[in-house]
């Protein structure tokens, strides 16, 4: 530990601190704009200075690390000037009239370092070139007008998002920001995860969607989770008047450090299908809108007298976009209190049930934890395209490869991560379980050049791969749901003896949808077929009826339908009920990683609108069916790939 002294106040902070976190963490403020809490000190705004008794000149708290009784101030009549120095050739290279832009009025970090400095105005006038306003990606608007060359966005990009795209070109107040080559944004090789747009200090990068609806301090912010995937990232819903006004990432929080992609950012803002307000039942042959006793007394009247008919009942199905309360429910009413044989979701356990029948055998988890990754010097995807799904875990894969991991992918497909792959194995379809066992063989030094020609693979290719791994100290796997879904268990249970043959070899799933894991652990996860049943439910919450699903029920002879939009699947149903969407939901969700964490209603639902769980709850009542809200324990009886852990 190391002793210094800032302002006056003796503080004790980790060798290797900077200045600028120590004085953070006294509480003592420091102004700044190139810096970030995630991001690698920079020292480029050079509005940190601060004076240190001994130094000849101002040094830059962020970039100097504490010294033992170092002294240090903050506030001293130099400093002070030094920042209004700053601030004035700041203001005076780019066009900062601050009344036009859509960040002035608290948002912006320039503006607001300019006042606590106690500047109304700036004595040099203003002598810039105009730059031209890039509006070409769908999302946001790169404006370098206002751009203050913190290269917080570079860095971001970079180091957060391991994607790359910006830099700079030319130099001094000439510089500008550029995505690739210098070609449009949204014709370049930006992936639309936001992160530039939140990190930018002024607006410089704003976000489409939300601008002018209102600055942070007229929004509500509640602090949630994404349910676009199994990541779960924790994220801060911006809500005004009852409505979204913008979804930014939780810095430092939850499993990315508030790091998003496109689907949970700015897809959600986008939301176009059209609302179901009140109930609606099926009579002389077309949907008419009712009350909810008698929806709930129709949906009664068809499904209580088939309750236990195995083959010819009903079969039930649920969207893995509910919360575990919500599936819980489903499973006690269908499962339990009806008897009924065929009670899946959605997903019908594809990303699921090969590694959970795995864990019922082994009575153990056998998968690790997304943290991992932080000490992975090889990645091996096997099946997975995190280019395009799942993308977080993607970013985090991807800002590793600079600093040396090595990647292998593993995928009979056109994989998203090829081009950035050392090695990439494209055997032939079908071949899975003979790749895995192919490339354990020439880990071993065992012969594999017949399972390498049966699965169309060249011998190179596997030793390669196989010598990667071999000298790698911390390998991680990471497997898509084609793994599981085409090869079941065999292919998990070879994956996991593959990385148990080198040195602390771990196992990540990709899983599928928001709840996934909680099905899976609900032993919500059979194939879906429709069979002779007579009478059907699907709980569809805001999920999007599949063309599968929907040729499945097409013509079944009774439909019931939970679902917060209108859609072909509600067209079908002879009982309709109106349930919430995400934003309206409170309850909990199991990552991919075994992590429980809660959903927190931002949206008030429309009058009319049921949770889920109020749906299941009425519905549970009219069929005679009594249950509880032990969801908890029957989420964690059975043996998880991964341990269940409450965030």
């Amino acid at each position: 530990m190391v002793n210094l002294t800032i302002d006056g106040k003796n503080i004790e902070v980790k060798e290797g601190t900077t200045v600028l976190r120590a004085a953070q963490a006294a509480g003592i403020e420091i102004p700044t704009l190139c810096d970030h809490s995630e991001l690698t000190p920079y020292g480029g705004c050079r509005l940190c200075l601060v004076e240190v008794e001994g130094a000849r000149t101002l040094q830059p708290s962020c970039t100097l690390p504490v010294s033992e009784k170092m002294v240090v101030k903050t506030t001293t009549d130099r400093v002070k000037e030094a920042r209004k120095f700053v601030l004035t050739l700041l203001f005076s290279e780019r066009n900062h009239f601050c009344p036009f832009c859509q960040e002035s009025g608290g948002d912006c970090e320039l503006q607001n370092a300019a006042y606590a400095e106690g500047m109304t105005n700036w004595p040099l006038s203003p002598n810039f070139s105009a730059f031209g306003v890039d509006a070409s990606s769908p999302y946001f608007v790169l404006d370098n007008n206002r751009c203050i060359l913190c290269r917080r966005c570079v860095r971001a990009c970079g180091d957060l998002v391991g994607n790359f795209t910006l830099g700079f070109e030319e130099r001094g107040a000439k510089s500008y920001l550029v995505a690739d080559y210098g070609i449009p944004l949204g014709e370049s090789s930006c992936v639309s995860c936001g992160t530039c747009v939140q990190i930018c200090p002024t607006g410089a990068l704003i976000d489409r969607q939300s601008a002018y609806r209102g600055k942070d301090s007229q929004v509500t912010k509640v602090a949630s989770i994404c349910t676009g995937c199994s990541v779960g990232c924790a994220i801060d819903v911006n809500v005004k008047d009852n409505q979204l006004v913008r979804i930014e990432g939780r810095w430092s929080e939850g499993v990315s450090s508030g790091i998003l992609c496109k689907t949970g950012r700015f897809l959600p803002l986008e939301e176009k299908r059209e609302r179901i307000l009140t109930p609606m039942v099926r009579k002389n042959g077309s949907l008419k809108a009712a009350t909810l006793d008698e929806a709930i007394t129709a949906l009664s009247v068809a499904l209580k007298p088939l309750a236990g008919k195995n083959g010819n009942g009903v079969a039930a199905l649920a969207s893995t976009r509910l919360s575990i309360e919500s599936l819980s429910l489903f499973k006690q009413i269908f499962s339990d209190g009806m008897k009924c044989s065929m009670v899946t979701t959605s997903e019908e356990g594809w990303p699921t049930t090969a590694a959970a029948s795995l864990a019922d055998d082994l009575r153990k988890p056998f998968e690790a934890k997304m943290e991992v990754l932080d000490l992975a010097d090889c990645v091996v995807v096997l099946d997975a395209d995190l280019a395009n799904n799942h993308q977080v875990l993607g970013f985090m894969v991807k800002r590793l490869l600079p600093g040396g991991t090595k990647l292998i992918v593993i995928d009979p497909e056109e994989n998203g991560f090829d081009p950035f792959a050392e090695v990439k194995i494209k055997a032939a379809k079908g071949t899975r379980l003979d790749t895995l066992k192919a490339l354990k063989a020439a880990i071993k030094k065992e012969k594999s050049t017949d399972l390498a020609a049966a699965c169309g693979l060249k011998e190179a290719d596997l030793q390669s791969a196989a010598d990667i791994l071999t000298s790698a100290e911390h390998p991680v796997f990471i497997y898509g749901r084609a793994l599981s879904a085409k090869d079941g268990k065999a292919a998990v249970a070879a994956l996991l003896d593959l990385a148990s043959s080198v040195k602390n070899g771990s196992v990540i799933s990709t899983r599928g949808k928001a709840n996934s894991l909680a099905a899976s652990q609900l032993k919500l996860d059979q194939p879906f077929e429709a069979g002779k049943h007579q009478a059907f439910f699907i709980a569809l919450g805001d999920e999007e009826p599949s063309e599968r699903l929907l040729k499945n029920l097409d013509g079944v002879p009774f439909l019931g339908v939970a679902a917060a939009y209108h859609s072909k699947l509600t067209a079908k149903a002879d009982v309709v009920i109106p349930v919430e969407m995400w934003a309206e939901v409170s309850g909990h969700y199991l990552n991919l990683d075994g992590r429980i964490q809660e959903s927190v209603s931002a949206l008030k639902a429309p009058a009319g609108v049921l949770s889920s769980v109020e749906a299941f709850k009425k519905i549970a009542a009219g069929l005679g069916i009594k249950t509880t809200d032990a969801w908890k324990e029957t989420v964690k009886s059975r043996v998880s790939p991964t341990n269940i852990v409450e965030a």
